[in-house]
């Protein structure tokens, strides 16, 4: 089991979750956070930590977050530190369909 990242961190990419990770399984692109599931330890810190509520136990229906937790943590840089969340995050928090609309496969730094 794992946590994943899913679609409500675009563009919002709190770092609250990173800083609690005991683990660093975060890697940063562009515009969102995902979680590394071969190297999350599935403890459940992260999720109460996120604003934005993006975070959750891995689950049937989340089964393509885990795949691009997978493939874009090969790709992307670790983090392992809080940084500031962009400026407007909070207006981008629960908007709908935001892996079609503003996914980015770059990464971040």
């Amino acid at each position: 089991m794992t946590f994943v990242v899913t679609d409500n961190c675009i563009r919002c990419k709190y770092t609250d979750c990173v800083d609690v990770c005991p683990v660093d399984c975060f890697y940063e692109g562009e515009n969102m956070l995902v979680i590394n599931p071969d190297e999350c330890i599935d403890c459940g810190v992260c999720e109460p930590e996120c604003p934005a509520e993006a975070i959750s136990p891995e689950s049937d229906e989340l089964l393509r977050w885990v795949e691009l937790g997978r493939e874009m943590s090969a790709k992307w840089p670790n983090i392992a530190a809080k940084k500031d969340a962009p400026a407007d995050a909070d207006e981008m928090a629960g908007l709908p369909n935001k892996f079609e609309r503003f996914f980015s496969d770059k990464p971040g730094g």
